[in-house]
């Protein structure tokens, strides 16, 4: 019996592919033809919106650059006016498979076929959206954005996969990546900035050859036809040429798009694999042997690393969309590197942080790669063609959004979550929420601490635990900045913010307050979209450089800075103390338990971060990653 199914355009016929688990853990994509032409849209809907203010050219010709924005629940298209305004745009979610059983918990995975044909989905409603609304106009690139480190295996011969792709939220690579580390989980970290975890793609690499038969048998006779990729070198594989060309897809296989596609990802992609020297920019064989080891994977089974933004290729006809043959493909950026670079952040001091489930919290450190001593992650953040490469800190913090969303359903003391704003004390009045649900992540790695609420007393009451929850966010956020700094002895300038949790107006400026710069939310909030279409436009001269890039990005509003140093200093002390009530609640060995407070600390806290992060996305399906 098939597990899934999804739908896949392919020429002039529409297929069904059914994957199918085998008792030998290798996934099969059986193909038949099926009579579903024309109601496409009755099994699968993507929602579709165009906004016609910011079109200025009704009646001429209107040129637009396209961002693919492909994430853990959902894919978007979404056009561009060279002003940085969307004019239109379609988002289609995608089924999540949690495979079953005893020996499967924690795994997650997704069809990559769907994740394609949902891709191409939203392209043809942005194009038969604006159609419609008889609006001409030209899209000059295409950019994309990516769930980061989600990979996936496949057949160059056929372009079938493997396997289904492995989600970057997945553990079940932690005996993998413990086992790599032998007691050191840094021992790769001075090339690749990371330590060795399940997060990173390189761990799901080796445990698709270590459980794919398939694989095994065509890594062994024909090395040449595997290629690895993640998500960003997938869509980039499915519909482009590597010249400027029109035709047909291969017909040597019925059961793929293209088997002819580029291949290639970008640096900041390539930096998330455990395989590349972030100093150099290449992949390095010793590290690919020592993640994949006893297999031997030849650096041709991975994409070339190219810079974040030139012309990689171009769009052939696998999408069946006219209005797009020919297009430069011409960016591409993994999704928390493109917020950063969507938010403008080009000067090294100048970060982002994304509130959303958890927050992520990404610093511009510059040209050079500052390694980290305070169990942030070193990564690189982009590169503009031929130009230096920049690097970037970056650390997160599980529980932001969701913290508001424990307050709703579990103790059910509000009912709505702006409620939290408006519910909220003028002060905390000496009360601390420390919502380590599951431990504290940077800067602590308290794997044994756990939530708590100190310092009430009988005059407290939901409003003062409102405005607790909303503060611990920002807390946390000052701790990362605390470490980045300390790390990169670089300065904090401001704080561009984007994500759900900028729209609570007292949490920004409890974050202005508490780390002491201005906090600064953008007009447009869509920043990692907007990111792969910077990136695109830049690399074809929509846009000439990053000057006039940044002239585009305007200032919705900014909270400045307002309590007095011996305030901060006051609250700062307080949360300090609330954290250390927090430790020591789990002892080592605990059933459930990821790890204790000593050695390994950052890789159990990245296993923790998966956790957090997969458990916030099924609460909040519609979001992106």
């Amino acid at each position: 019996m098939p597990q899934a199914a999804s739908y896949l355009i392919v020429s002039s016929q529409t297929f069904l592919y059914c994957p199918s688990t085998h008792k030998n853990k290798a996934l099969t994509l059986e193909a038949r033809p099926c009579n579903l032409k024309g109601t496409m849209s009755t099994f699968m809907r993507a929602n579709t919106n165009i906004d016609l203010d910011v079109i200025t050219n009704k009646n001429g010709n209107n040129e637009f650059v396209g961002s693919i924005d492909q994430g853990t629940s959902s894919s978007r298209f979404l056009v561009f006016t060279k002003a940085g305004e969307i004019a239109a745009w379609s988002q289609m979610e995608h089924k999540q498979h949690f495979p079953t059983g005893e020996d499967k918990s924690g795994w997650h995975e997704h069809d990559p076929f769907e994740i394609w044909n949902n891709v191409v989905i939203c392209m043809k409603a942005v194009v038969k959206i604006l159609a419609e609304k008889k609006i001409q106009f030209t899209i000059k690139a295409i950019g994309i954005t990516n769930q980061r480190e989600t990979t996936i295996a496949w057949d160059a011969t056929t372009g079938v996969p493997y396997y289904n792709a492995i989600v970057w939220d997945d553990t079940r690579t932690n005996s993998i990546a413990r086992k790599i580390a032998n007691g050191n989980p840094d021992r790769l970290r001075k090339k690749t900035g990371l330590p060795l975890a399940s997060y990173f793609a390189g761990t799901k690499v080796r445990w698709l050859l270590d459980n794919v038969p398939e694989l095994q048998a065509d890594l062994k006779s024909k090395p040449e036809k595997i290629r690895f990729g993640t998500i960003d070198t997938w869509i980039l594989y499915q519909f482009s040429w590597a010249i400027k060309l029109t035709g047909t897809p291969s017909k040597d296989s019925a059961t793929a798009p293209n088997i002819n596609g580029v291949f290639l990802t970008d640096v900041s992609n390539a930096s998330r694999w455990l395989f590349c020297d972030i100093a150099t920019v290449k992949w390095d064989q010793g590290l690919v042997d020592a993640v994949c080891g006893p297999h031997s994977v030849p650096l041709s089974a991975l994409p070339e690393i190219r810079s974040s933004s030139e012309v990689y290729g171009y769009c052939s006809n696998t999408t069946e969309i006219s209005e797009l043959e020919g297009v430069p493909v011409a960016g591409v950026l993994g999704d928390q590197q493109a917020a950063l670079f969507g938010q403008t952040a080009f000067a090294p001091g100048e970060a982002k942080n994304t509130y959303g489930t958890g927050m992520f919290l990404m610093m511009n450190t510059g040209t050079t790669p500052i390694p980290s001593t305070h169990g942030l992650l070193t990564t690189i953040g982009y590169q503009i063609g031929a130009e230096d490469v920049v690097y970037a800190l970056e650390g997160s913090v599980s529980h932001s959004g969701s913290t508001i969303q424990w307050l709703r359903d579990q103790l059910q003391i509000i009912e709505e979550a702006p409620e939290s704003e408006s519910y909220a004390t003028d002060s905390n009045d000496g009360l601390y929420f420390v919502p380590a649900f599951a431990g504290l992540f940077a800067p602590h790695w308290r794997s044994d601490a756990r939530a708590c609420i100190v310092g009430m007393t009988a005059s407290h009451h939901k409003g003062h635990i409102c405005r607790a929850a909303l503060e611990a966010a920002a807390y946390q956020a000052r701790e990362v900045f605390d470490a980045i700094d300390k790390d990169s002895k670089v300065e904090l300038k401001s704080l561009k913010v984007d994500g759900g949790g900028t729209n609570n107006k007292l949490l920004m400026q409890f974050q202005a307050d508490i780390i002491n710069v201005p906090v600064v939310k953008p007009k447009i909030m869509e920043t990692t979209a907007m990111g792969a279409a910077f990136s695109a436009g830049l690399a074809v001269g929509v846009w000439k450089d990053l000057k006039e890039i940044r002239e585009l990005w305007s200032v919705s509003s900014t909270f400045s800075p307002s309590m007095t140093e011996k305030e901060r200093e006051k609250n700062w002390a307080g949360w300090q103390k609330a954290i250390s009530k927090s430790f020591g609640w789990v002892d080592e060995g605990d059933d459930g338990q990821l790890g204790s407070n000593t050695g390994n600390s950052t890789v159990s806290f990245l296993l923790m971060t998966i956790v957090a992060f997969g458990a916030g996305m099924l609460l909040e399906a519609n979001r992106r990653r």
